[in-house]
């Protein structure tokens, strides 16, 4: 039996970042970089005003004080955007607005409201230092300086650091295409009218909407029953309209009604044992030159599934870290399948975590699973968690 680790392993050699592409900045948010982004100026790109004032020379000020103030001839004006082409010089100052240009000759800036200010003169009563309210050129960044890390999910502040540093386009990495089967007989879409020994499907709305929120543009194969034919057919489908990952649910086990294995074993996908509970029964391997993992029907199994091995798996073709699992303490005791790593839906609180229903990592527990905030990890060799053991934990991704 192979462990959770291996085979998560195993999983992500499989797999590989889809070709990036370059989109304009309007249409960058929510995406991922996909390489580092440099500023190709100063930012900012010329010393500028912090305040509304006067830019002035520090040594003409150096002795003004209250009593005996010291006078300036106001010389010129510099705004934003409308920088002064003259020079400050001995005796003179010149208007300057927040953000714009310090002129030449001037090396500090008096706010507006620290003078007194008349008919072409400016009275300063106060020393200013050089450099005081003086944005200098490149403090913020210098051409080639890192400003947005690859594997960086854009926001509008990522997006706004691109702009300022110059750049209009941006590499981004594509959506992976994952096209989702899920397998079974005693499927019924929602909505329908179950027959005796028929169960409303789950998996199909759950894997659509967890590859969603992963990140990936999810390719609904639908549900195929139990033919392994059918099962090849939607598998060999996915593979031609360019699908980057194929996840199928259901038919991975040792059953004599298995369609997933019995169509998808000859074409190169191994069947093994995992050594996780829930989610024992998988499959790997590449049908076409595409990866293709086959996860377990059980609903609990599934998200744990995704969770543990389709997540990270999506992860790394967009080139985003995978989050971290965090040590918690158990708030209850509960019992751990022999020989496997448990993983159990688990409510956290600010003091630890509990099992989200008395039913613990049952893999048939459907509507339990909403209970739950995200899932516990104990080590294969322990046969229980006791009060105060330590797990780990994290909330749910998807």
């Amino acid at each position: 039996m192979r462990s959770a680790a291996e085979h998560l392993a195993q999983v992500l050699a499989l797999v590989a970042p889809p070709e990036p592409r370059v989109v304009p900045l309007a249409e960058a948010l929510g995406e991922v970089a996909a390489l580092d982004v440099r500023a190709t100026v100063a930012l900012p790109p010329f010393d500028n005003s912090s305040m509304d004032g006067y830019a002035v020379r520090a040594a003409d000020v150096a002795v003004a004080t209250e009593s005996a103030p010291v006078g300036l001839a106001v010389a010129g004006e510099s705004a934003a955007g409308h920088p002064w082409s003259g020079t400050v010089g001995p005796g003179q100052a010149a208007r300057i607005m927040t953000g714009a240009p310090m002129p030449a000759g001037a090396d500090t800036v008096v706010p507006q409201e620290r003078v007194a200010a008349t008919a072409g003169t400016v009275l300063v009563d106060a020393p200013a230092p050089e450099g005081q309210f003086v944005r200098r050129q490149g403090e913020d960044a210098r051409p080639g300086d890192l400003v947005v890390r690859a594997g960086t999910m854009l926001g509008p502040r990522h997006l706004a650091a691109a702009a300022s540093s110059g750049v209009d386009r941006l590499m981004v990495t594509r959506a992976p295409r994952v096209a989702y089967l899920v397998t079974g007989d005693e499927l019924v879409a929602p909505g329908g009218s179950l027959a005796p020994g028929q169960i409303f499907d789950s998996n199909a709305v759950y894997l659509g909407a967890a590859l969603r929120a992963l990140g990936a543009e999810p390719v609904d194969l639908g549900s195929v029953g139990d033919r392994p034919e059918d099962v090849v057919a939607a598998v060999v489908r996915a593979v031609e309209a360019g699908a980057d990952l194929v996840v199928t649910t259901g038919g991975a086990s040792v059953g004599a009604h298995d369609p997933v294995k019995a169509g998808l074993a000859p074409a190169g996908v191994t069947f093994l044992d995992v050594a996780i509970q829930p989610g024992k029964p998988q499959g790997l391997g590449r049908v076409g030159g595409i990866p293709v993992v086959c996860l377990p029907g059980n609903p609990v199994a599934v998200a744990v599934c995704v969770e543990v091995f389709v997540g990270p798996a999506v992860r790394v073709m967009r080139g985003v870290p995978e989050p971290a699992w965090e040590p918690r303490r158990a708030l209850e005791a509960w019992r751990c399948p022999p020989g496997r790593e448990q993983v159990m839906p688990v409510v956290i609180a600010a003091d630890g975590v509990r099992p989200a229903t008395a039913g613990g990592s049952g893999s048939h527990l459907a509507a339990s699973l909403a209970a739950a905030d995200g899932l516990a990890r104990v080590r294969a060799e322990a046969d229980e968690v006791a009060v105060g053991d330590i797990v780990a934990v994290r909330r749910f991704t998807a």
